[in-house]
């Protein structure tokens, strides 16, 4: 007999809608053969069983995943859809417990960036930090505010702004220089700072320094400004390139961005510097796993080298 207690947590488990992960992985298996029988074979149990553990993964959602024929099965439409998810879900259980349980953790290595900083940094440096360290996989993540909360662990995060409310530890990188950017008929029309009003204007809505920082900075006054906002400056210089406006360069993480959309600087040598700077921060240095103190010493070295490299 089973007490209050008991019967109260059944009835929660069987009203959730998130189902045992043995039939997901039996799921997976049955939709990737589009069989029961080479399912079976591959997961060590019998057709029957697969059989069984499908078709109660399928009452449990209330739907039907498989069309059964006869000697094969198909996803239907709802199985197809929901398949790409499963998938997904079981290669990260897969991966976080391999890299922080398994064999190999030791060098297995979770990093989360700012979006900007990913994008115009870290991909730029990919080859050459796996080609030094061949042996660590690293598992990157991005985001795209950059006091986004952390997703799941990481050893290591590269934030904009200040450290303090990222990390008790970290490493200054380097900051931003900010300078107008646009098509190049456009910027061809800009003579002075004061002709830059004549076009709409984007700004980052995520940035402190922005356009008005940089009137501030030059001695304009902005009264008749025209914004447009996008989230981050990839998008930014994207609507830059379709001709939107005049964007801002955040020299050098936006160097990559302004490159692959065929921007240039409306007036050269007008440039300002940002408010804030990038930062590596962790919780305690002495404590960093080896492939984090590798990643460490890489990144310190190929920033320096990137904060003084021309676009």
């Amino acid at each position: 007999m089973l007490d209050a207690e008991a019967k109260l947590c059944l009835a929660c488990d069987m009203s959730t809608p998130v189902p045992s992960l043995n039939w997901l992985r039996v799921f997976e298996a049955a939709a990737r053969c589009e069989s029961f029988s080479r399912a079976a074979g591959e997961l060590n149990m019998s057709a029957a069983a697969v059989s069984q553990q499908v078709k109660a993964l399928e009452e449990r959602l209330g739907a039907p995943l498989f069309a059964r024929h006869a000697h094969a099965v198909t996803l239907t439409a709802v199985g197809r859809a929901y398949l790409p998810g499963v998938q997904q879900a079981l290669l990260t259980l897969q991966t976080t417990t391999e890299g922080l349980f398994g064999a190999a953790r030791s060098q297995q290595l979770y990093v989360q960036s700012v979006l900007l900083f990913a994008h115009g940094i870290l991909s730029r440096g990919f080859a050459a930090f796996t080609d030094a360290h061949p042996d660590i996989t690293l598992s990157l993540r991005s985001a795209n505010d950059p006091f986004d909360a952390p997703q799941g662990f990481s050893d290591l995060r590269i934030v904009f702004g200040s450290p303090q409310v990222h990390g008790a530890e970290g490493d200054k990188l380097f900051g931003e220089r900010l300078f107008p950017v646009a098509r190049p008929e456009i910027a061809a029309r800009i003579e002075g700072p004061q002709d830059l009003l004549m076009h709409r204007l984007i700004d980052v809505s995520t940035h402190r320094a922005g356009w008005p920082h940089v009137f501030d900075a030059l001695g304009v006054l902005p009264g008749a400004a025209r914004y447009v906002f996008a989230d981050n400056t990839i998008m930014a210089m994207a609507l830059a390139r379709e001709g939107a406006g005049i964007a801002l360069a955040r020299a050098p993480a936006s160097d990559k961005a302004m490159s692959e959309a065929g921007l240039v600087a409306c007036v050269p040598g007008l440039e300002v510097p940002g408010r804030e700077a990038y930062h590596l921060v962790y919780a305690d240095r002495a404590a960093l796993r080896p492939p984090a103190r590798a990643f460490r010493d890489w990144l310190l070295d190929w920033c320096a080298a990137m904060a003084e490299r021309p676009l």
